[in-house]
């Protein structure tokens, strides 16, 4: 992923996002060669089960597998439930203290070490079975949806690093190549967490318009140094997609105004290139890498 960025040809890997555990299947995936005659290079899942407000990884890590065999890379990320909410759920919480959840002598604490055992055991699954994980945590976190969004960005960087070492050191998970994903808008640098803990850097995009005026923040993330891309993205907004884009659009503004990006995600349902137009055209562009281009001897 390194070696694309300033390649003028083939560089950007093509991304689909699935479904949030477990509904997670390869029907996307599979529209999308229907239509195009090609692959997605990478999937993402989600390892929340919204129907229990729990985290799911043994279905989500099954289609991982599966598709990491078929020649494909995986992306995982979770809307992680709110430790701080005896309840359980409470992904749009307000008002959460993220230092209390590192705070050995807080209450919160052992239910955040829960949360991340709970993960580690899915990571460790796909570890074991040889595959490489797109690992995106904690997304979005400029934002003011999340609990863990708008925060100070000192006890938001302090719970990513907790969360890295946890799992570099303690775990011993070292199949993550870690994806920071801010929105698009302000603030997009400030919760960077370094470059220690830090591999690819992507932007969460929701617009028809893919120019510098529409998508502000990519700039910042280019003075990471880190590769960049498109950590999300759907045409319209964030809620009902009309699912009419032209998805040449995107490939043609990447090339125009952001040479420098070499991967993003497609959202699912009428965000996806399977359910908008022009897929054929969009994955047979001269910039888009699929998964028939990927080097065969990544995967073991």
């Amino acid at each position: 992923i390194a070696h694309l960025s300033g390649n003028t040809g083939k560089h950007v890997l093509s991304g689909q996002f699935l479904n949030f555990a477990p509904n997670a299947t390869l029907a996307l995936p599979e529209a999308i060669h229907q239509a195009s005659g090609k692959w997605p290079a990478y999937i993402g899942i989600d390892y929340i089960n919204f129907s229990t407000n729990s985290i799911d990884s043994n279905a989500a890590d099954k289609i991982a597998i599966e598709y990491w065999r078929q020649g494909g890379l995986v992306e995982l990320n979770v809307c992680l439930t709110d430790p701080t909410n005896p309840k359980g759920g409470g992904l749009f919480d307000k008002g959460v203290n993220l230092r209390q959840l590192l705070d050995p002598g807080a209450g919160p604490h052992a239910a955040w070490m829960h949360e991340l055992d709970q993960i580690a055991e899915g990571l460790q699954r796909l570890q074991d079975a040889g595959v490489i994980v797109l690992w995106r945590p904690l997304m979005e976190m400029n934002g003011d949806w999340f609990w863990w969004g708008a925060q100070q960005p000192e006890d938001f960087i302090a719970l990513w690093r907790h969360m890295f070492g946890y799992f570099t050191r303690v775990k011993r998970l070292h199949n993550l190549i870690w994806v920071y994903s801010p929105v698009m808008g302000a603030k997009v640098g400030d919760y960077y967490p370094g470059d220690r803990y830090v591999d690819l850097v992507g932007i969460d995009v929701y617009t028809d318009n893919i120019d510098a005026d529409h998508v502000k923040g990519f700039a910042s993330l280019l003075k990471t140094g880190k590769p960049a891309g498109f950590g999300e993205f759907g045409p319209h907004d964030s809620k009902n997609p009309p699912g009419d884009y032209d998805f040449t659009r995107f490939s043609r503004g990447l090339a125009a105004d952001f040479p420098q990006a070499v991967f993003f995600m497609s959202w699912n349902e009428k965000w996806s290139p399977a359910n908008n137009h022009r897929a054929k055209e969009f994955y047979n562009d001269p910039i888009i890498i699929t998964r028939d281009d990927l080097p065969a001897g990544m995967f073991r």
